[in-house]
């Protein structure tokens, strides 16, 4: 599912695999304290206007993140930055002109982007 609905929005596997192993270990049941679901850690709101009806199906989360994630890469051009908005939001991102200064979204960014080099040797080979 990750690598026909990375290729389907335009965001590198790698990438997509990383922001499922830092939002939920490849969790499909996991739910946060803040209320985010499934493997991606979707917000209901963030689901609902992915068109997901069921975020804890592995399929439709993988879709509706990978999604989002197309949209902030074409929102800030950047994966760094995209990732980041997919931690604390967009308009956290826009209002600090970068990654936000939250140790946690910081601590975030250097995980995934730590996965993502884990990920790209695997995709390459």
């Amino acid at each position: 599912a990750v690598e026909r609905r990375a290729k389907e929005y335009g965001v590198r596997p790698e990438l997509v695999m990383a922001v499922i192993r830092a939002e939920s270990n490849f969790n499909p049941k996991a739910v946060s304290s803040k209320g985010a679901q499934g493997l991606m850690q979707l917000m209901p709101r963030t689901a609902a206007a992915m068109g997901i009806t069921d975020p804890f199906d592995p399929d439709q989360n993988i879709a509706g993140g990978t999604q989002y994630l197309s949209k902030l890469l074409k929102m800030f051009g950047n994966e760094r930055l995209a990732v980041a908005a997919y931690n604390a939001g967009p308009g956290r991102v826009k209002q600090y002109g970068g990654i936000p200064p939250y140790p946690e979204t910081k601590k975030y960014v250097d995980r995934v982007f730590r996965h993502v080099d884990t990920y790209a040797r695997r995709f390459s080979s």
